[in-house]
């Protein structure tokens, strides 16, 4: 047997949300060193091509989908058009998230909506326009980017936290609906990583310092130590693994 074989992604088609940049772009070029031909989303179309020419200059061909998860009739109508022209869409991952922090007693309602409408609504409604290809095909993997705050509070980013444990359970919640469409439904949920994001955090010399102190690995996660999660889950080697929550933290939830 080629174990080898189990982790090849040749003749799939991955969509990842929010890949023009960060986590969701370290991916793409993950999946896509599997033999993963890509699909990549965001709002911005620049960005995305600013993206697809990245990954062509390192021999990848990524295929640039512009919609807002949010928004459930351009959600699925991308999709429907991308599966009626190009083909099937094998792997979704679930990437596209924000957060906007500040004091729960002053938080904003607006900015409320607006964490919850992309980091967990959006991952509703793209599992949800992948769906019914995934099931008549009887095969498909969906992956949702959870987070350490899907186990974890942290003072500043309540709703952050509200949106990344509904999304622990949404991914349980459709394990338990479509296991029986062979659809496997799991999450990786990262630890501290330096990404644009995380600048600010990362540039906070007491943030650093106690991070580095709490975390074993003693430092900052490279978004490329997720690769191996994510080529893991979007492929064979993971058929049997369903509404499982990957954490790739360097230890942090394993130690007081």
């Amino acid at each position: 047997m080629d174990t080898l074989s189990l982790f090849n992604l040749k003749r799939k088609t991955a969509l990842i949300t929010g890949s023009g940049s960060g986590i969701g772009f370290a991916l793409a070029k993950g999946l896509a060193g599997a033999g993963a031909k890509i699909i990549l989303n965001g709002r911005n179309k620049t960005k995305l091509e600013e993206a697809k020419f990245k990954l062509k200059e390192e021999g990848t061909t990524a295929f640039p989908l512009a919609f807002d998860v949010s928004n459930l009739t351009e959600t699925k109508n991308a999709i429907e058009s991308y599966e009626n022209r190009e083909g099937p869409i094998d792997i979704l991952i679930n990437n596209a998230g924000i957060n906007i922090r500040g004091p729960f007693e002053k938080f904003d309602e607006r900015d409320w909506k607006k964490v919850l409408d992309i980091n967990i609504n959006g991952a509703m409604i793209a599992s949800q326009a992948v769906a019914p290809f995934m099931i008549k095909r009887k095969a498909g993997k969906i992956i949702n980017i959870c987070s350490m705050q899907s186990e974890l509070g942290r003072h500043s980013i309540v709703p952050y936290a509200v949106s990344k444990g509904g999304i622990k359970m949404l991914t349980k919640g459709l394990c338990a609906e479509w296991a029986k469409y062979n659809i496997q439904v799991n999450g990786i949920g990262p630890g501290y990583f330096e990404t644009e994001l995380t600048r600010p955090l990362k540039e906070d010399s007491e943030f650093d310092s106690w991070l580095k102190n709490r975390t074993p690995s003693n430092r900052w996660g490279d978004v490329k130590e997720l690769i191996g999660a994510a080529v893991f889950l979007a492929s064979d080697a993971s058929n049997y693994v369903n509404g499982h929550i990957l954490y790739v933290d360097g230890g942090l939830l394993a130690s007081v």
